[in-house]
C-alpha cells in the first residue's frame, strides 16, 4: 500500500514538472512513453525471474532500487536539468514489472484456497484506495511544499514498502514457484513455454486480449488526466491530482462491488459481467470527455472507473484460480507487457494529437476503445470462444 502511494506521488510530480517547464502536452506524452517502453520490455524477464527465484526477495530488491531512483529526481528541478526526468522515468519503470507481477504472483502463497478471492479483491481495492490518497496528496504537496518534498516522500514510501514486504513470514521455500522440471530451460525458452501455455488456454488468451483493448484507450487516458487538470479546467497540479484521485474513488467502489459480485456469480455470470462493465466504462469516459462542469466531470470520471475495476478484479481472480503456480509469473508478466506495448501506441497517438486537437476529442476516441472492448468480449462469449479451463491438476498447483 505505501509503495503505491509513492508511485502516485512520482507520477503526479514528474508529469506536472515536465508540463510546467515545457508547456507542452507532447513533452508529457514523451515522458509517459519513457515509462511505458521499459515497463513493456522488462515484463517478460521479470515474469521468468519470478517463476525461478524467491518472489519476496525480488520485491524487496525492487523497492530499494525504486527508492534510489526516486531520490535522483531531485536533480531535475530546473529547465536545464528537467531532461533527467526521462532517463529516471525509464529506470523507475524497468523495475516496476517485478513489483506488479510479483505481488499478484505471491497471493496464493499468502492466502490459499477459499481466502484467495477475498485477498485478490482486498489487494486491488487497497491499491486503488492508495490512488485516491496518493494522487490527491501529491497534487497538494507539489502545490504547497514543492517538488523536492514530493520526491523525498516518494523515496521514503518505497523504503517503507520494502520493509513491509520483508516482514512477511512463511515456511522456507513458500515464495518460490514449484517447478515440475528438474532442469530449468534457458530464459528465452522458459518464456516461450509460458507463451505456449497462454495460447493453448482460451480464457487466459481472451483476458490478455481484452486488456489490450482497454489499453488502446487507457494509454491516452494517462495523458488526459494531466491535460484536463491543467489545460481544460485550469486547476494546476491540484486539478491533476483530483482527476487521478476521483478515478481512484471509482476504482475503489468498483473493487468493493467486484468482491460481492465475484462471490455470487458463476463462470457464465462472470463473463456477462465483464462485457457490461467494459461497455459502461467506455460510454461513461466519453461522457466525461464531453462534460463542461469541473465537479460533474470528476463524478462522471469516477463512475467510468467502476466498470474498469470490476473487470480487473474478476479477471485477476480467474487467472489466480486457473493458472498453475509455475506459470503465474510469466502469465502476469506477459499480460503486463501486452498492456504496456499497446499503451505506448495509445500514448504516442494522444501525445501527437494533443497539439492538433482538443483533449475532449482525444477522450471520446479513448472511451470508444473501451466500449468496443466490451462488445468484443461479448461476441467472443456468444461464439463460445471462452470455455471454462477446467480444474487445475493437483500437481500443477
Amino acid at each position: 500500500m505505501v509503495g503505491d502511494i509513492g508511485t502516485h506521488f512520482n507520477n503526479i510530480a514528474a508529469a506536472t514538472l515536465v508540463l510546467k517547464m515545457t508547456g507542452s502536452g507532447l513533452a508529457v506524452g514523451v515522458m509517459l512513453m519513457a515509462r511505458a517502453i521499459p515497463a513493456m520490455l522488462a515484463a517478460p524477464p521479470a515474469g521468468v525471474m519470478l517463476d525461478r527465484y524467491d518472489r519476496r526477495r525480488i520485491l524487496i530488491a525492487a523497492d530499494i532500487a525504486r527508492a534510489g531512483i526516486a531520490t535522483a529526481f531531485l536533480l531535475a528541478m530546473s529547465k536545464g536539468t528537467v531532461w533527467l526526468v526521462y532517463p529516471l522515468s525509464t529506470a523507475l519503470m524497468l523495475v516496476s514489472p517485478f513489483l506488479t507481477s510479483g505481488r499478484v504472483s505471491i497471493l496464493p502463497s499468502i492466502a490459499p484456497g477459499g481466502d484467495l478471492h477475498t485477498a485478490n479483491s482486498l489487494t486491488q481495492t487497497t491499491q486503488w484506495g492508495t490512488q485516491i490518497i496518493g494522487t490527491m496528496l501529491a497534487g497538494y504537496t507539489v502545490a504547497w511544499l514543492g517538488y523536492q518534498a514530493t520526491f523525498v516522500i516518494n523515496a521514503a514510501a518505497f523504503l517503507l514498502s520494502a520493509a513491509a514486504t520483508g516482514s512477511l513470514r512463511l515456511a522456507p521455500g513458500a515464495f518460490r514457484a514449484k517447478r515440475l522440471a528438474a532442469k530449468m530451460l534457458p530464459p528465452w525458452s522458459d518464456y516461450r513455454e509460458g507463451l505456449r501455455y497462454i495460447w493453448r488456454t482460451p480464457l487466459v488468451l481472451g483476458i490478455g486480449l481484452i486488456s489490450v483493448g482497454w489499453a488502446a484507450g487507457g494509454g491516452a487516458a494517462q495523458l488526459l488526466f494531466v491535460l484536463f487538470g491543467e489545460q481544460v479546467f485550469h486547476r494546476g497540479p491540484e486539478g491533476v491530482g483530483a482527476m487521478a484521485g476521483f478515478a481512484g474513488i471509482g476504482l475503489l467502489i468498483g473493487g468493493l462491488s467486484a468482491h460481492s459480485v465475484g462471490a455470487r456469480v458463476g463462470f457464465r455470470g462472470y463473463k456477462r459481467t465483464v462485457s457490461l462493465a467494459y461497455l459502461s466504462h467506455g460510454v461513461l469516459f466519453i461522457l466525461f470527455s464531453l462534460t463542461q462542469g469541473y465537479v460533474t466531470a470528476l463524478i462522471v470520471l469516477a463512475a467510468s472507473r467502476i466498470g474498469m475495476a470490476i473487470t480487473s478484479v474478476l479477471n485477476t481472480a480467474e487467472l489466480l484460480k486457473h493458472v498453475p503456480d509455475h506459470y503465474r509469473g510469466r502469465v502476469f508478466g506477459t499480460m503486463e507487457s501486452l498492456r504496456w506495448s499497446t499503451m505506448i501506441l495509445s500514448m504516442a497517438a494522444a501525445s501527437f494529437a494533443s497539439d492538433l486537437v482538443s483533449p475532449r476529442a482525444i477522450g471520446i476516441v479513448a472511451g470508444a476503445f473501451g466500449a468496443a472492448t466490451g462488445l468484443a468480449w461479448a461476441w467472443a462469449n456468444w461464439r463460445g470462444k471462452l470455455p471454462h479451463p477446467g480444474p487445475m491438476p493437483d500437481n500443477l498447483h
